[in-house]
């Protein structure tokens, strides 16, 4: 079934419906295309492939049946025309970098990114003539100083990593649109489930597929969605350089996303009681998560997001009033059910320390620029119960009070 109307069905049904796989067998779980070829009935159909006068597969780097239902799966989600599937999320956003910028642009991206594509700005973006400015998320009058003549892209998350701080995605659109340049928003945190940029005016949505589209920390991935001829570049870019999705991963992703929607609402509730829960809690000097009106940008999420998403972060020190990496790490090692990872998105509740992991290739400065301070620690909630939760975070609670 690849006709549904993404018009008139809701997320929840297009997660599930759309794009399905049909073989002659008509299985109703979707197919993997596990193959690297394509076998063709002449010499003439196989000229006529890869010159592109027939439609078709041709080699699984750039067209396999699984990975194009799932590209066109996220499409219909996002309300984009078309999607491009990647190896990783950090493929998709060097790849979409890559494919649509010169030497001589220049990027303006929000300096509240995950810490690798900071790396992908600052030491490879610009080997190749390619400069950043990095400005404070909130701030739109930082993104306007910013702009040059030859800007070619605003780039942010939203919610950020690992601050949970807000972008206003339809202000950003109407920037970069009076000023030539695209809006490229990361929608990782929030997935289509609960925020739809592309309807607030941003051109290009990138996912790391890692995450929640998965859903339970099993495959690498990532994906580009916007309008077809960009997308068109992109895929370009793919079928070249190489970055391409599994077909294995591609089912898995499928599969992930039949469920987003209830795990995004179900991990977002707990998430919002854990934030309360922890925000009057000794030792926790401050939460960050926009779900809490103690957020300075609680409106403009709300305005964004059907929910809050299921990550935030929060600031401690130890009964010696020490708010540094120690005092972190003994929060974390107190712990013994929730997962010491860097990942997220994954139904088991993970928690790390930013400074010294996601962030920790990104130079001092821009770390305290950023917020990234040594006494911070990232959670992401899975689904465990919340009883369950706090009884593990007390650990943590109870090693500060000791210290």
């Amino acid at each position: 079934m690849k006709d549904l109307d993404p018009n008139e069905f809701d997320v929840e049904t297009l997660a599930i419906r759309t794009s399905q796989l049909r073989t002659d067998e008509m299985a109703h779980s979707d197919p993997i295309f596990l193959t690297s070829s394509f076998v063709y009935e002449s010499a003439a159909q196989a000229a006529a492939r890869f010159s592109g006068e027939e439609p078709g597969n041709i080699y699984s780097r750039f067209t396999n049946p699984t990975v194009r239902a799932f590209e066109e799966r996220l499409a219909a989600l996002e309300g984009g025309e078309a999607c491009v599937a990647f190896a990783s999320g950090m493929a998709a956003i060097s790849g979409t970098f890559f494919s649509l910028l010169e030497p001589g642009d220049h990027v303006v991206s929000s300096r509240s990114v995950f810490g690798t594509t900071n790396v992908i700005f600052d030491r490879y973006l610009k080997k190749f003539g390619i400069e950043t400015t990095m400005v404070d998320l909130k701030d739109l009058s930082d993104w306007e100083k910013a702009i040059r003549p030859e800007t070619r892209i605003l780039f942010l998350e939203t919610p950020s990593n690992p601050l949970s701080e807000i972008g206003d995605i339809a202000a950003l659109a109407k920037l970069a649109h009076d000023n030539g340049a695209l809006l490229v928003v990361d929608n990782c945190f929030c997935t289509p489930a609960l925020q739809k940029p592309l309807d607030m005016g941003a051109d290009i949505i990138i996912h790391s597929a890692t995450k929640y589209l998965d859903g339970q920390g099993r495959c690498l991935g990532g994906a580009v969605v916007g309008p077809k001829p960009k997308m068109d570049d992109v895929l370009g870019f793919v079928r070249s350089a190489g970055a391409c999705m599994s077909p294995f991963n591609a089912w898995v992703f499928l599969k992930g996303l039949e469920t987003l929607s209830l795990r995004m609402e179900a991990q977002s509730a707990r998430t919002l009681e854990l934030a309360q829960w922890l925000e009057s809690q000794p030792g926790v000097v401050k939460v960050h998560y926009a779900g809490l009106p103690s957020h300075p940008q609680h409106q403009l999420a709300g305005r964004q997001q059907s929910a809050y998403g299921a990550v935030m972060s929060i600031e401690v020190e130890d009964a010696a009033g020490n708010r540094d990496r120690q005092a972190a790490w003994r929060f974390i090692d107190a712990t013994r059910m929730i997962s010491i990872t860097a990942n997220l998105g994954d139904v088991k509740t993970t928690v790390t320390h930013p400074a010294s992991t996601t962030h920790g290739r990104v130079a001092e400065e821009e770390k305290r620029r950023a917020g990234v301070t040594e006494n911070l620690i990232r959670l992401a909630v899975g689904l465990e119960s919340v009883k369950d939760l706090k009884a593990d975070l007390e650990r943590g609670l109870k090693a500060l009070a000791s210290a």
